[in-house]
């Protein structure tokens, strides 16, 4: 078959990442999707990549929601939109622009952890954790899965080096299932709305989550969970307490003992 006609949205190095492995593959994006500069880590680094694109087919922020942007994706008769840690909500008439579908990248081993911190509730709630690629719907993570891999929750992970295992099975995960892209003959598996879990941006900072209660008793158990869970890149992610006045963060270092 002609090569894969693909446009790309995403952000952050594991969007560089993947970008790269469709790059080496000799595919080029025919639009390029980016956030917003306040919104974004990494939309210049993939627009460099991205030269030979000119300005009216790289779009930034929520304008590709817009009719003349949409109608451009329609004109360019795309097999597939792939996102890959892209920010913003994608409405219908964008997921249907590509003629397969549109394509996610996500930290997950779904159906588990739709959403949002999705190792902090991995850890919280002991749930499989991985990573999986699969098809958008205006669902959140809901869509059928292509491919995913699990990733083993040790007893030394904090949501941030559990966060830095799903990053490398996501792009494991999609080089793998890339040659089915391009044959169009991969797995389509539903999932079901009524198994896993899911979970908005705001559940993790509330109290109820964060706050260690010094006059209640937990066990040894229950608050390493806790504080392995809210231990991640952000400070204000943390657990804390408060005491005479001031309110204390804590993160966790965890370190396996060599035999």
């Amino acid at each position: 078959m002609n090569k894969l006609r693909i446009g790309f949205a995403g952000d952050r190095e594991i969007a560089v990442q993947v970008l790269d492995l469709i790059l080496g593959q000799g595919v080029k994006p025919l639009v390029l999707l980016v956030p917003d500069d306040d919104q974004a880590s990494h939309a210049e680094f993939l627009i460099a990549r991205c030269s030979h694109l000119d300005a009216s087919h790289i779009v930034r922020g929520v304008a590709f929601s817009q009719d003349d942007h949409v109608r451009l994706l329609e004109s360019l008769q795309l097999d597939y939109l792939i996102c890959v840690h892209f920010p913003l909500m994608v409405p219908r008439r964008v997921l249907q622009a590509a003629r397969i579908g549109a394509l996610n990248l996500h930290p997950a081993f779904l159906p588990y952890n739709r959403g949002w911190h999705t190792p902090s509730w991995a850890i919280l709630e002991g749930s499989p954790y991985g990573a999986t690629l699969h098809f958008m719907d205006e669902r959140v993570d809901m869509g059928d899965i292509v491919h995913q891999k699990r990733v083993d929750v040790l007893a030394s992970d904090t949501a941030h080096s559990l966060y830095i295992k799903a990053l490398e099975a996501e792009v494991e995960v999609f080089a793998e299932a890339w040659p089915s892209l391009v044959s169009e003959q991969f797995a389509r598996i539903p999932q079901d709305a009524e198994e896993g879990s899911s979970h908005r941006r705001e559940e993790l900072f509330h109290p109820e989550v964060q706050k260690i209660s010094l006059d209640k008793a937990l066990s040894a158990d229950d608050l390493l969970r806790q504080l392995r869970a809210l231990t991640t890149s952000r400070v204000d992610e943390a657990a804390y307490f408060d005491k005479d006045g001031k309110r204390y963060r804590v993160q966790l270092q965890i370190t396996e003992e060599p035999r």
